[in-house]
């Protein structure tokens, strides 16, 4: 434990949704919701806007628009959020070599190893209040996004801080205070604490953080184990010793998808498991790593999940490796009853492929028969899961997709419906723009990149910065807009 607030904490305020709404002018004060717009959709994030009403992020999506019927429902656009995601992370570390992101849109700190502060060359903490209030200040100069900061001698206590200080402002918890803030705190608010150790607590007539720390650690190691009960005991005084890491080596690469109707046709099944593989197998690439374990994710129409696993004889990043793989996988299983949700990954990474992939692939050596035989037809998709959804969202002229005519110039899909698209001619930094209605195949129309929120070109980002690596929650599932 640290004795001055040096561990930061950031987190953007509503991320996606501000986002949007600091592209789209005319969203700006109104509720936003973003997330997968089809019957089984989930909230990904909800502006403060929404959030007034009730919704909130993993939410069903049909439960938000009987809340608030009367907000933009618009899709993700992951790719305008890693944008500015990296230009928040490039300023996190111009403060300190020591980065930790947690998500696009949240990360650690670690002040000191930045090097000291002030005119006297210490921290303190108004020497730390200073770098956060800069920081926040920088934010909204480079991207025109607020973001709450929490500053504390601890990870722990500054997510903590972080979250009071929300929306838009920070908070810092002198060393001292530490255990007179948290004792009427729910128990939830530790980490570690879920809904099984929350219950048996509760059970136990202990319901905040202050009185964990009255029932003391002998009777927390009974009710909990030594190793979870120890550490609990200790985070009620405030103490956490967990270091702000640069670097999170993530453990496995997965996709899934649910689908707005169960899939009961085979055909179609094996369809969508070739083209999950081959999206993951292109994350796996994109991060330079491969891995040893395929791994395929069923989930039934009662919601009972299953999880089949083969290990290869070693680590791959091959797509045709991970698409035969999930494929034996799938075949085991009864989907008869109907499937609403199918995911693919790969566990056991390592930073190189295995050269010799001969067995695993089941290749064959080639024989006269071979000779003149045309090659085996790609899966669907196999060109990259990322074309097809960007040919499916085309297609559907998504709401919230961004969208340019010939005369008019850019805009943004507001919605579309029997034959027809609805778009709001605006840009970053314009006024509130108009909208017009089109047939969905006017030949003038077309998909556009998205402008970042700061206006001017999305290939030229008024911060270059390191690159983040992270994922994208899978908070969304795909699905097609009401009309």
């Amino acid at each position: 434990m640290r004795g001055t607030p040096t561990v930061l904490h950031l987190d953007m305020d509503a991320f996606y949704a501000a986002v949007e709404q600091a592209a789209k002018p005319s969203l700006r004060g109104k509720p936003v919701i973003v997330g997968g717009l089809g019957p089984r959709g989930v909230v990904a994030t909800a502006s403060y806007e929404a959030r007034a009403f009730g919704v909130h992020s993993a939410m069903p999506m049909a439960q938000a628009r009987r809340l608030c019927p009367n907000a933009a429902y618009l899709t993700p656009r992951f790719g305008l959020y890693r944008q500015v995601s990296e230009v928040v992370m490039g300023l996190l570390r111009e403060l300190s070599p020591l980065v930790e992101p947690l998500s696009l849109d949240e990360a650690f700190v670690d002040l000191q190893a930045g090097g000291a502060a002030g005119e006297t060359g210490r921290w303190s903490a108004d020497a730390a209040r200073a770098v956060g209030e800069r920081l926040r200040r920088d934010i909204r100069a480079a991207t025109g996004l607020s973001g709450s900061v929490g500053l504390a001698g601890s990870k722990m206590l500054a997510k903590i801080a972080s979250e009071q200080a929300k929306p838009d402002g920070l908070v810092v918890i002198p060393p001292g205070t530490e255990r007179a803030l948290l004792a009427p705190m729910p128990v939830r608010t530790l980490p570690g604490v879920g809904p099984a150790t929350a219950q048996t607590l509760r059970r136990a007539g202990i319901a905040t953080v202050g009185e964990i720390a009255e029932a003391g650690e002998a009777e927390l190691v009974r009710l909990l184990g030594r190793a979870h009960g120890a550490a609990l005991y200790a985070m009620t005084r405030g103490t956490d010793e967990r270091p702000v890491v640069a670097e999170r080596d993530a453990k496995s690469v997965s996709v899934e998808d649910t689908f707005d109707t169960d899939l009961t046709d085979r055909a179609r099944i094996r369809a969508e498991i070739a083209r999950l593989a081959d999206r993951c197998a292109a994350r796996l690439r994109a991060a330079g790593r491969s891995g040893r374990t395929v791994v395929v994710k069923i989930r039934s129409y009662d919601f009972s999940t299953l999880t089949r696993s083969e290990t290869l004889r070693g680590p791959t990043d091959d797509p045709a490796v991970v698409r035969e793989a999930a494929a034996r996988l799938v075949e085991g299983v009864d989907t008869t009853a109907g499937v609403r949700l199918l995911g693919v990954g790969v566990s056991g990474l390592a930073d190189f492929t295995q050269e010799d992939l001969f067995a695993q692939a089941g290749a064959r050596t080639a024989g006269p028969s071979d000779v003149g035989r045309p090659p085996a037809a790609a899966p669907p998709e196999a060109g990259g899961a990322a074309a097809g959804r960007e040919t499916e969202a085309v297609r559907h002229w998504l709401p919230g997709l961004d969208i340019r005519h010939a005369r008019y110039g850019p805009g943004w899909v507001q919605g579309s419906g029997l034959g027809r698209v609805t778009v709001r001619f605006e840009r970053p930094g314009s006024p509130p723009g108009r909208v017009r209605t089109f047939a969905v195949d006017d030949p003038e129309l077309e998909p556009s990149e998205p402008l970042p929120p700061w206006g001017g070109q999305a290939s030229e980002p008024a911060i270059r910065p390191n690159v983040m690596s992270s994922s994208e929650a899978g908070a969304a599932s795909p699905g097609t807009p009401s009309p």
